[in-house]
């Protein structure tokens, strides 16, 4: 049985760096993802005023429930969605003039629901160039609250940012939602709100904010789920048995149920409340799932599905289309690419089992693409990656860590598989 440490989950950091920043107190954060996206995150605090003390095994935050503490900054948030869309959420309750601007990948994905909810509180935001997208600026004067609607249909960190913004606002936020989806992150958004000290009352599709500051936590960061679902993949394709420790039925991330999938498709899945073990038995069946709510682990399941013994059909994941790339897209051109016959509607993915051939994995800059078609080069010999670098997003190790299982499973690292260190 081979025992895998995962790196810190990615939303779970930059929720608690959101919440660190704006309680009351100095909030230490053990065992923090440390990545582009997180790093990014950190460094835009740091233009904000806030202090942030990053160690090799916790990050130190001095919170300023105010605000920023400079009167005006400019914040790049890099390839990072959670930076770009809490953070000047953040801003906005403060005071002063704040310009944030992005990556040109993160500047073609939405940001026009949480805009518009800011500026249906009163909140003088400005987009500089294409309306709903960075960049942006924030004249910020405080935020009064009250009540709003929100479609958080296209990405549930719209929800998040209002959420975690609303114990800073004057009255509080009362959040109607019209549409929703990643409910599981949500969840973990107000489960982490508890924690610094805030409970949010949930009636139906509504949501109630009390005006109430944060405290200051000593808190320990779970391992990211979403980057667990390779290994689990891998132990299921392979044959192999893969432990990940840190992460059970008491895991705050919805992205856990990935094991579920793997389950029905007939690995042996056993799972603690703080651990959970996969062992491949040798098949994997076809199936239809609907995966809506733990969408960013559907390249993983698309880059094993052409050695299912049946078409797996994805269901219900158009979100997947507005993330770092088109991730339908992504995944059905590189399985044509390997050779697998692929049919792609709105919002589903259908994939018929194929050997895949050799082929280079166009990752467009994505690096859970990235990650999910090195997974099915464990059974095809020949694959490469055009961009390997691009996982320092979330998991700068990445490759090596995959050697490692290669190395520990007896599997044969490809002579044409190209492994690069990444540096952040």
């Amino acid at each position: 049985m081979t025992i895998m440490q995962v790196p810190g989950s990615k939303s779970v950091t930059a929720r608690a760096l959101f919440l660190a920043a704006a309680a009351r107190g100095t909030t230490v954060l053990r065992r923090p993802l440390v990545s582009d996206d997180t790093e990014g995150f950190a460094e835009g605090l740091a233009a904000l005023g806030y202090r942030v003390e990053r160690g090799p095994e916790a990050w130190t935050v001095a919170g300023r429930p105010e605000g920023p503490a400079y009167g005006e900054a400019e914040v790049f948030c890099r390839d990072g969605a959670t930076t770009a869309r809490f953070l000047p959420a953040l801003a906005a309750a403060g005071h002063g003039l704040f310009r944030f601007d992005a990556s040109p990948q993160m500047r073609r994905r939405p940001l026009g629901p949480l805009t518009r909810a800011l500026r249906e509180l009163g909140v003088d935001l400005t987009h500089e160039g294409e309306e709903g997208h960075h960049p942006l600026t924030v004249r910020a004067s405080g935020i009064k609250g009250g009540r709003i609607t929100l479609d958080a249909g296209l990405s549930s960190q719209f929800l998040t940012a209002l959420l975690l913004v609303g114990p800073l606002t004057a009255e509080g936020l009362e959040i109607t939602v019209t549409d929703l989806v990643s409910v599981p992150y949500v969840e973990i958004t107000l489960a982490m709100m508890r924690s610094f000290g805030v409970e949010v009352r949930r009636e139906g599709a509504t949501f109630h904010v009390p005006p109430q500051g944060y405290e200051a936590a000593d808190y320990a960061i779970e391992p990211d789920a979403s980057t667990a679902s390779y290994p689990l993949a891998a132990a299921a394709l392979t044959g192999n048995t893969i432990t990940i420790p840190g992460l059970g039925s008491g895991a705050l991330q919805g992205d856990v149920r990935f094991a579920e999938v793997l389950k029905r498709m007939g690995a042996s899945v056993e799972m603690s409340p703080d651990s959970m073990t996969v062992t491949g038995t040798g098949r994997l069946h076809g199936l239809t799932v609907n995966m809506r709510d733990i969408s960013d682990t559907v390249p993983t399941l698309a880059a094993i599905a052409p050695f299912a013994d049946g078409p797996v059909r994805i269901e219900d994941v158009y979100n997947t289309r507005v993330k770092e790339c088109d991730r339908l897209e992504a995944c059905a051109e590189n399985l044509r690419r390997l050779g697998v016959p692929v049919g792609l509607g709105r919002d589903w993915i259908e994939i018929t089992p194929a050997r895949p051939r050799p082929a280079e994995i166009a990752c467009h800059g994505d690096h859970r693409i990235a990650m999910s078609f090195s997974i099915t080069g464990l059974r095809t010999p020949g694959i490469t990656l055009d961009d390997p670098g691009c996982v320092k997003k979330t998991f700068p190790g990445f490759h090596e860590a995959l050697a490692g299982l290669r190395a520990e499973w007896g599997i044969p690292l490809s002579k044409d598989l190209r492994i690069e260190p990444c540096t952040t």
